[in-house]
């Protein structure tokens, strides 16, 4: 997220990130609509609610749109957006909409659920048909839910801003209802609510980024306690949350002991640790989780006047054999690689975001991906009690493909989600930008597919390693590298570009019914980041297909109801739920009601 704005710029950005953070504090203003069910003209309108521990109740609002499809059974695609009425965006920017209110201009908005029909051939593909309005908490940012839905799963969905998770059922989709909420009262020991991931019984583990609600020691659930310097400081927990929100266990990223000299924080927590997860996955047939470690987020937002090892290399491998009482067993330093960039941030282990592994009982692999540095790791056995993490692709070697006459320079590029196929044989990586440092094109995002077959296969046998520079720009030379198979590049005018993505874990089989498949043929992303960053984007949700020969191609009849234009655009000015303007998409997820999947 840094070194690409401008200093000046990125001084700007800070004021606007602590005020976002204030006001998430404890702004509730939005008043669902009264009673269980309302109708108003296309519009059907109903909310439900919950009491959190707090004492607030929390609501959902549905604003469902009447469409022409009814009676068919549909894919949706959810989208966790947050109002873009606040500062620290570009909403009053040319070809920008602020929401109608006159006597309010300025003034927030309740964020949504958005719903969109995702099924591919029908009349409403690409339209919002829900818009599941957020209360009473606003500028919440919302930010990621889980990975991957499952029949039967509710949908966990972080506030970053506020420090809060929902809990969604998402049963009888288009319609939206909420059924539980953590508060911040709910995790005294974490905050800045990151990802999640879910086991097969339905609750989810979650990676809090950020440290305690208040400095200094925290108690965690079993006894355990860690110092921390406070709100999106250090250090960061891992929960495990159930189906109504109930926090079943806070447990410490951080090591009772110190860790290496170079994890700093401000103001510096004793002992030192680098434990700020943002990645988090699970393997239950191994008993193991894995989380990577990316920034102490508060801090981030003030280099480079800042201290640069405020940028984490690190990852946790977890015992989770008892679900409620994990046990950190690992953590591992990514090494450097042949790379030497201007500034810290920018070398390949640094700023470790997401975590992706493998799935079959066969392998034991793992792969993280960094956004300061640009790269992929591999570690053959997350099960090792000291593993080995290997750079294995360095996304120069994709901006190469997509321009060989451009001096690619991929520091800071904001690589983001990273998956892998439920069958191992593919690595799908979204990158927001070309580097700062390039010669031209740093509009260009892209995603991209890695064949990883060999390297799978290899086991513990494995010698891909990315250590010279021929390699950076042509892809591993050892037989067992992933070799890229395609590259689709996405073009952001903005400061952002795409950032998170889902890949299409359904097909529709006989009688209409969905089933879950183990080869996806697409994708969907969201050029959006954090407006309160260097990185925030254009606001637009885009499908992209994955043919049998995982080639890409944007799917240009996922199309925005209003423009026509390929991609669903975020930025327009009335919603279901009103003319409420711009707003800014982040999590996406597919999901099927209960009753159509088989």
């Amino acid at each position: 997220m840094v070194g690409i704005a401008p200093f000046s710029n990125l001084r700007r950005k800070v004021i606007v990130f602590i005020a976002l953070a204030a006001a998430a504090a404890g702004l509730v203003a939005f008043q669902p609509v009264a009673g269980a069910d309302a109708g108003a003209g296309d519009v059907a309108v109903s909310t439900s609610s919950v009491k959190g521990r707090d004492g607030t109740t929390y609501t959902v609002t549905n604003h469902v749109v009447r469409t022409k499809g009814a009676g068919h059974r549909k894919e949706w695609l959810l989208v966790w957006t947050g109002d873009a009425s606040i500062p620290g965006g570009p909403v009053g920017a040319t070809g920008h909409a602020a929401h109608q209110k006159a006597d309010v201009e300025g003034s927030a908005d309740p964020d949504f659920l958005a719903v969109i029909d995702a099924t591919k051939g029908s009349r409403d593909y690409g339209k919002v048909v829900n818009t599941a309005t957020i209360g009473p908490l606003l500028q919440n940012e919302p930010h990621h839910m889980q990975y991957v839905w499952h029949k039967g799963d509710k949908v966990y969905a972080g506030g970053l801003l506020s420090d809060t998770t929902y809990v969604f059922d998402v049963k009888q989709l288009p319609q939206i209802r909420i059924s539980g909420v953590v508060t911040a009262t709910d995790t005294p020991c974490g905050t800045a609510p990151d990802a999640f991931t879910t086991l097969k019984d339905g609750t989810v583990y979650g990676a809090y980024m950020g440290g305690p609600n208040v400095p200094g020691p925290c108690t965690y659930t079993h006894g355990e306690v860690r110092t921390g310097n406070g709100a999106a400081g250090t250090p960061g927990e891992v929960l495990r949350i159930d189906q109504t929100g109930r926090v079943r266990v806070e447990y410490p990223a951080a090591t009772q002991a110190a860790e290496p000299d170079t994890c700093h924080s401000i103001p510096q927590v004793d002992p030192p640790t680098c434990a700020n997860p943002h990645g988090i996955r699970v393997r239950e047939d191994l008993n193991r989780l894995v989380t990577s470690d990316f920034a102490e987020v508060r801090s981030l937002m003030l280099l480079p006047t800042a201290d640069f090892y405020i940028a984490r290399d690190t990852v946790r491998i977890y015992d989770i054999a008892k679900r409620d009482r994990p046990r950190l067993l690992s953590v591992s330093r990514l090494p450097d690689g042949p790379r030497k960039e201007p500034f810290l941030i920018q070398e390949e282990p640094r700023v470790v975001m997401e975590t992706a592994l493998t799935n079959e009982r066969r392998h034991r692999g793992g792969f993280v991906s960094t956004m300061g540095g640009a790269s992929i790791y591999y570690t053959p056995d997350i099960t090792d009690p000291k593993p080995t993490w290997r750079e294995v692709f360095d996304d120069t070697t994709a901006f190469t493909r997509l321009a060989p006459g451009l001096d690619n320079r991929v520091g800071m590029d904001g690589g983001s989600w990273l998956q892998t196929s439920a069958d191992d044989r593919y690595l799908y990586h979204v990158v927001m930008r070309r580097g700062d440092e390039s010669s031209g094109g740093k509009d260009t995002g892209m995603v991209y597919v890695l064949d990883v077959r060999k390297l799978v296969d290899a086991g513990r046998r494995t010698k891909c390693n990315i250590d010279t520079l021929e390699e950076v720009t042509r892809g591993g030379a050892e037989f067992d590298c992933p070799s890229l198979v395609s590259v689709l590049p996405i073009e952001d005018p903005t400061t952002g570009g795409p950032h998170w993505a889902a890949l299409d874990n359904f097909r529709q089989g006989p009688g209409g019914y969905y089933q879950e498949t183990r080869q996806p043929a697409r994708l969907v992303l969201a050029n959006y980041f954090v407006a309160a960053s260097p990185f925030d984007g254009d606001h637009r949700v885009c499908m992209v297909d994955i043919s049998p020969r995982q080639q890409l191609s944007l799917d240009r009849s996922f199309k925005d109801e209003n423009s026509g234009r390929p991609c669903v655009e975020f930025n327009r000015s009335a919603w279901p739920h009103g003319g409420t303007g711009d707003a800014r998409p982040h999590g996406v997820l597919f999901a099927v009601s209960d009753a159509d999947v088989r």
